[in-house]
């Protein structure tokens, strides 16, 4: 299926935490319209609130994402069916979990993906964590392949964003790699893509205020 965002894009991850005060819809719409002023060329939102919040005011693609279940697990759209809730609510395409976990429902990834395009007709992105599960997810179907969840479920971590896993899934896979995950610095959004990501999402370096309030605070220490 046809990607709707151009080459170097960067895709705005607009979430909080239920702790933040920025927490629910309306704080999201308001994130999503600046991040458009400061030029993002996509939206990246988790749960039917926000994703219907964000698609009343941009017209830029949105990313919808599900969050359901235990987050020791799969829990990034765990199913079609947590996928269709959010592309009900406005969502131009839809991200998964695509690592090689297994599923809730005992469902395949390829059978998520293929239940999603034929239901829904939207694109799928699948958020992997290595090499391996990049792969299988690119031959499950998936229409982009993100580094998502590079270190975060129990793999190396990678000191900033794994531009390692960008430049060799660029060069093994046939559809467009998403460079996302400890995105801190313009130029490390700069170096992912020269590592061949089509696009780059940048979430808590632009859109959590108390994390980048963190980072000065610790520098001035």
């Amino acid at each position: 299926m046809q990607v709707p965002f151009p080459p170097q894009s960067l895709i705005v991850s607009c979430q909080a935490q239920p702790d933040s005060a920025l927490h629910g819809p309306d704080s999201m719409a308001r994130m999503a319209q600046e991040a458009l002023r400061g030029g993002a060329q996509g939206i990246r939102a988790n749960g039917v609130g926000d994703v219907a919040a964000i698609r009343a005011v941009v017209d830029v693609p949105i990313i919808g994402i599900n969050k359901l279940g235990d987050h020791d697990g799969v829990f990034i759209t765990p199913s079609a069916a947590a996928a269709g809730a959010v592309i009900e609510a406005g969502a131009d395409l839809v991200a998964i979990d695509g690592t090689r976990r297994a599923r809730p429902d005992g469902t395949s990834l390829s059978a998520q993906i293929e239940a999603i395009h034929r239901e829904y007709g939207v694109p799928v992105m699948a958020d992997v964590d290595d090499y391996e599960a990049g792969l299988a997810a690119a031959d499950a179907g998936a229409d982009l392949v993100a580094t998502t969840l590079s270190g975060y479920t129990g793999g190396r971590v990678p000191v900033g964003p794994d531009l390692e896993l960008v430049a060799r899934l660029a060069a093994a896979i046939a559809v467009p790699v998403v460079a996302e995950g400890r995105i801190w610095t313009p130029q490390e959004a700069r170096a992912a893509l020269d590592a061949g990501a089509h696009a780059v999402v940048v979430g808590t370096a632009i859109t959590n205020p108390a994390a980048i309030t963190g980072l000065f605070r610790r520098a001035a220490a």
